[in-house]
């Protein structure tokens, strides 16, 4: 894994854990860094991410909001001019739209309008994702809304040591920073993190698994997902599955998109956003543009159906992707 590691290892984390640690370090570290969000303070967020911070930083840097998304992103945009470094939560990523005029139009085109003599160094904490049956308003993965916009950055991570290192590297970054954490990670993967500072730098993905036969590229809530099925045709098909892990969805890490798909000649993009308008079409441009020669199948892209997700568990399971439906698109792709 990418970052500097120091010191012996920690007591093992939760995704969630390394995300309260990464916001109680850089707190620490840097005065201007503070947290604003609904019920972060009192409550340490819904689902307890905050927990703590306001017993070690007090009531000046975690704030509690009214429920008004427009304004905690306009109000962290304004502190963030101002040279503070607000880390501003959606309570769930799908009440992200109601900040979408300030993040596109204000926050991300700051540093363009001003000719790179301002800087907006914010970040909007978005829990994402569904699997935890949550219905249409609180399952979402919006993260293709922003991919498109100059001047925004946005991360997505899929393990405990990527929440924690990619977290710090957002909140010391100079630009607005989206950073999707999916719900559905907080409680179910654990991992051992290294004491002392480190960082995971924005704009590289990391192969999480070496193959020759075939390729996954993904993020997110599908990275473990997508191992286990590779896994699982290796033991049971003796296919060779590699997995990128895309962790930084902008900018994109061009370079190892273009690595994988080189090496192995055939190409699977696993998402849990919708498939029409999602990333994945964008990389499987890149690919189809840049390795065609290098291509013995065509670019195929698994992901949830075009539908709002459902409540109902069975109807959400359908809608989603999942480790099975991944297996049968790598064996349908591997025998092109």
């Amino acid at each position: 894994m990418v970052g500097a590691l120091s010191g012996n290892l920690a007591m093992e984390a939760t995704y969630l854990k390394a995300i309260n640690q990464a916001l109680h370090e850089e707190m620490a570290r840097d005065e201007n860094v503070f947290v604003m969000g609904e019920d972060v303070a009192e409550l340490g967020g819904a689902f307890k991410v905050t927990e703590g911070l306001l017993t070690a930083f007090g009531e000046e840097r975690v704030i509690d909001t009214p429920i008004s998304e427009s304004l905690i992103v306009g109000a962290g945009v304004g502190a963030a001019v101002l040279g503070m470094r607000p880390v501003v939560e959606m309570q769930f990523a799908d009440f992200i739209s109601c900040g979408f005029d300030q993040i596109v139009n204000t926050a991300a085109t700051l540093s363009y309008r001003h000719g790179g003599k301002a800087s907006c160094p914010m970040v909007v904490r978005a829990p994402s994702g569904a699997g935890v049956h949550g219905a249409l308003f609180h399952s979402q993965n919006p993260e293709a809304w922003f991919t498109r916009v100059p001047g925004l950055k946005v991360v997505a991570p899929a393990t405990a040591y990527d929440a924690k290192g990619l977290l710090k590297s957002a909140i010391r970054d100079d630009n607005p920073v989206i950073y999707f954490e999916h719900k559905r990670l907080y409680r179910s993967i654990k991992e051992d993190l290294p004491d002392g500072d480190f960082t995971v730098p924005l704009g590289k993905a990391e192969v999480r698994r070496e193959g020759r036969d075939l390729s996954i590229i993904t993020y997110g809530g599908t990275l473990h997902q997508s191992l286990d099925a590779a896994r699982i045709v290796e033991k049971e098909d003796g296919l060779s599955v590699e997995v990128l892990d895309l962790r930084t969805l902008l900018p994109l890490d061009r370079e190892a998109i273009l690595a994988t798909a080189r090496r192995t000649g055939k190409v699977l993009v696993v998402h849990e956003d919708r498939l029409t308008g999602g990333i994945g079409g964008e990389i499987a441009a890149i690919v189809a543009d840049e390795a065609f020669d290098y291509l013995d199948g065509p670019v195929r892209r698994l992901a949830a159906l075009d539908t709002h997700v459902p409540f109902a568990p069975p109807l959400e399971e359908f809608v989603l992707p999942n480790t099975n439906k991944i297996v049968e698109a790598i064996r349908n792709l591997a025998a092109y």
